[in-house]
């Protein structure tokens, strides 16, 4: 699987971008050894891949206007293009500290499901808000996803460096401690995240033995 994920980033690199598997498990870093990945080994304890990107920045010694990427391990069907918009769309605003995505959610139970992220952005694509609560909140009662273009946030994120370093010094805030949900410590430091909406989501991520069975009939029924 990370393999293919690595394999993922590679499609949406241009030439002079680097691909670097960051990890602390030797188990993870051998595989990406073996298959001729760059390798960074990070601290053990981080609690965020925010935290560990930064340990990457550091040891890097990258500008703080270097864009980077965040592809999580566990999404090998992330499709290329998306992840290289994540980085374009940070380029294209100078004023943003970070750059993700999102999509309409269609039914009222991915609005109303925890595990679907909800964002909420102002007219320029600016994010207010992440919650794992429908948000707007329907005061008309109940969860209905006709009554608001509501969102679904795709955890891809581009982060200029000096955000990361920034991010990575400051503590866990209240909102982000609640909601689980880390980018939230950047909205807490006024920085700003624009939100790039696309047309539908990406496949699922890896999170259960079950996903990743189907992940793997995915990718052996394109093979």
């Amino acid at each position: 699987m990370i393999e293919h994920v690595w394999r993922q980033a590679c499609i949406a690199a241009d030439i002079e971008d680097e691909v670097i598997i960051a990890a602390d498990d030797d188990r993870i870093l051998e595989v990406a050894r073996a298959f001729g990945a760059q390798i960074v080994e990070t601290c053990v304890g981080h609690e965020s891949g925010m935290d560990r990107i930064a340990e990457v920045v550091r040891l890097r010694s990258w500008p703080d206007d270097e864009i980077i990427v965040n592809l999580q391990g566990d999404e090998p069907l992330m499709p290329p293009p998306l992840i290289r918009l994540a980085g374009e769309a940070l380029l294209r605003q100078p004023e943003a500290a970070l750059a993700t995505a999102s999509c309409k959610i269609h039914s009222n139970e991915d609005l109303a499901n925890p595990n679907i992220v909800k964002v909420v952005t102002d007219h320029s694509g600016m994010a207010l808000y992440f919650s794992r609560s429908p948000i707007p909140y329907n005061r008309a009662g109940g969860v209905d996803v006709t009554c608001f273009n509501y969102q679904r946030h795709i955890g891809l994120y581009a982060y200029r460096a000096g955000t990361l370093c920034t991010l990575a010094a400051l503590p866990v805030t209240q909102a982000e401690y609640c909601e689980q949900l880390e980018q939230l410590r950047a909205l807490d430091a006024g920085m700003k995240i624009y939100v790039e909406e696309i047309a539908e989501a990406p496949p699922h991520g890896v999170d259960t033995p079950a996903d990743l069975a189907a992940v793997r009939q995915t990718i052996e029924g394109a093979t």
